[in-house]
């Protein structure tokens, strides 16, 4: 637990505009817990990567409060922002790769930011590519990757770090069925060793294949609170020693 109550994150009427438009999200609150899984559902253009934008820190609200591992993330300084965005990660439909760098240089690269030195981040990385059963792969660009390769090590730079929060904008979005399962599944795992995970999707399917999830619902810039995921008290969880290896899904 990160802050008080096991509170990750906490807005209070946070709204957002963008330039002199109406606003993209109006008086939004919620609290995520530590460990929960959480859905973000909405129709396209409701708000919600608007929403994950703020919680990762990547946008500041126009009004309204949000608290980030127990501290105003709006009056945080500048050079403390590294340190907490080493706390999130975040996972983009569009994968974002760095296209000229291997799979494992491309998960490698969050640690050798942080300056960890090149045995241990060995170890990690290794490590990493076979949770996500992509170990014969490591030498691979993202060009030759399928699209749920490279998903899965877009997972994978997102999580080594061993983030606190993770956050994912439509992870599914540009593979098959059986790949966003494949994928939700990666997210259950290291949901199971205590990290928070915040999915937003518009496959109203996937809500379905995780049984404990609470699910949250943007419609035309508000929350709405189908599960009462924002009331929910915290939950336990059960700590692994690794991660578990997900190559059969």
């Amino acid at each position: 637990m990160t802050a008080m109550d096991g509170e990750i994150a906490r807005f209070d009427k946070v709204g957002l505009r963008y330039g002199n438009e109406r606003e993209v999200l109006s008086d939004v609150g919620f609290t995520l817990f530590a460990g929960r899984f959480y859905f973000l559902t909405g129709a396209s253009g409701a708000g919600k990567s608007s929403l994950l934008r703020m919680l990762y820190l990547a946008q500041r609200p126009s009004r309204g409060m949000i608290s980030l591992f127990g501290t105003d993330a709006i009056t945080l300084p500048r050079e403390r922002l590294p340190g907490f965005r080493r706390r999130i990660g975040v996972v983009f439909q569009d994968v974002r790769l760095v296209p000229h760098l291997s799979a494992y240089d491309n998960v490698a690269l969050p640690l050798r930011i942080a300056g960890l030195p090149e045995k241990e981040i060995a170890a990690s990385v290794n490590d990493m590519l076979e949770w996500v059963g992509l170990e014969g792969r490591m030498h691979a660009r993202p060009a030759s990757l399928s699209g749920g390769e490279q998903q899965r090590v877009g997972i994978a730079r997102a999580v080594i770090g061993r983030p606190e929060l993770l956050v994912a904008d439509e992870p599914t979005g540009n593979v098959d069925a059986d790949m966003a399962v494949k994928l939700l599944r990666l997210f259950e795992a290291l949901n199971r060793l205590g990290t928070t995970v915040v999915v937003a999707t518009h496959d109203m399917h996937l809500l379905q294949k995780v049984p404990d999830s609470l699910i949250m619902r943007l419609d035309r810039g508000k929350m709405s609170d189908p599960t009462g995921a924002l009331r929910y008290p915290p939950r336990k969880t059960q700590s692994q020693s690794r991660f578990p290896d997900m190559r059969d899904g």
